[in-house]
């Protein structure tokens, strides 16, 4: 039945493994909890929570309008059903220092492996936007130490999340997430970096893992995931793929139910009932309850 039968220690521990494997993960991003068992039955590394994904299915626009436990909300609701490692975003924070001590805490019983915080200013602006304002490197050291003296599971992955290429350049953020490691960073996070040179520039200058943002319509360059193994990337997510996939999908067919007045047409685009059910694991429901009824007539 879809809850896990794994821990979240035994996903983190797994996380970190596979970090540490030379190999490159991918993370789609779910938009919901089923959507997180499809990501899982494809065959994926692990799954990614967008914080602009979140605030979209919210009807909201990314800018830090989404709390603290909306966030860890959809999160736990992924963890349950997967046996995938899940990396959220939890934007900077949710505030001062000890806020971000109670933000790591909460995510952490929320059942997910890891985390990245970013050094914008809150309330924070989509990072492949223009016109987002950055806090000091001494500001954002402050927000990775706080991080990392509260996890209470070592393998909690705290990655930290730099939006200063576009403000500072490609060299300042560089000598930014050198701080950011020394303050307790497992894993790095440049945000909107151009090209391919940029992130090989950036992946040559640290030990820890890197990340790469394949986002769509945004300002880096849309790598491959050969070309990103082959410089050495360790993890790369594709933030608010499924959900731009569904989304139009979802707007074609309300269109065409509008048209048309009915949706036959549309029928041959639909996911069955049968393949609906197959992924619920509707049968192993069913089984179970019929199970503890036959007990009870013993």
């Amino acid at each position: 039945m879809l809850n896990t039968t794994t821990t979240a220690n035994e996903r983190r521990r797994r996380f970190r493994k596979d970090l540490a494997s030379g190999e490159l993960l991918r993370l789609p991003g779910a938009f919901n909890a089923l959507s997180a068992v499809v990501i899982e039955r494809t065959g994926f590394e692990g799954i990614y929570l967008s914080g602009a994904v979140l605030s979209a299915s919210l009807a909201l626009p990314d800018i830090g309008l989404t709390t603290l436990s909306e966030v860890a909300g959809r999160g736990r609701e992924i963890a349950r059903v997967s046996s995938l490692p899940t990396l959220i975003d939890a934007d900077t924070g949710f505030g001062e220092p000890l806020n971000v001590a109670r933000t790591i805490q909460t995510l952490e019983d929320a059942g997910l492996s890891g985390c990245h915080l970013e050094d914008q200013v809150n309330p924070k602006r989509c990072g492949h936007l223009d016109g987002k304002s950055i806090v000091s490197t001494s500001e954002m050291a402050r927000r990775i130490a706080a991080a990392a003296g509260a996890r209470r599971d070592a393998d909690f992955v705290i990655c930290a999340r730099s939006d200063a290429r576009a403000n500072e350049g490609l060299e300042a953020t560089i000598e930014r997430a050198k701080a950011y490691v020394d303050a307790g960073a497992d894993m790095l996070f440049p945000e909107a970096l151009e090209d391919l040179r940029e992130f090989e520039q950036f992946r040559n200058a640290f030990e820890v893992p890197v990340m790469a943002n394949m986002t769509e319509f945004g300002k880096s360059e849309l790598l491959d995931e050969k070309t990103l193994h082959s410089i050495g990337i360790n993890l790369v997510i594709y933030p608010v793929t499924l959900l731009r996939l569904a989304m139009r999908a979802t707007q074609r067919g309300l269109e065409v139910l509008a048209r048309e007045g009915t949706q036959r047409s549309l029928v041959p685009e639909m996911q069955t009932r049968e393949s609906l059910y197959e992924l619920l694991d509707y049968e192993a429901y069913t089984e179970f309850d019929l199970s503890i009824l036959e007990q009870g007539g013993t």
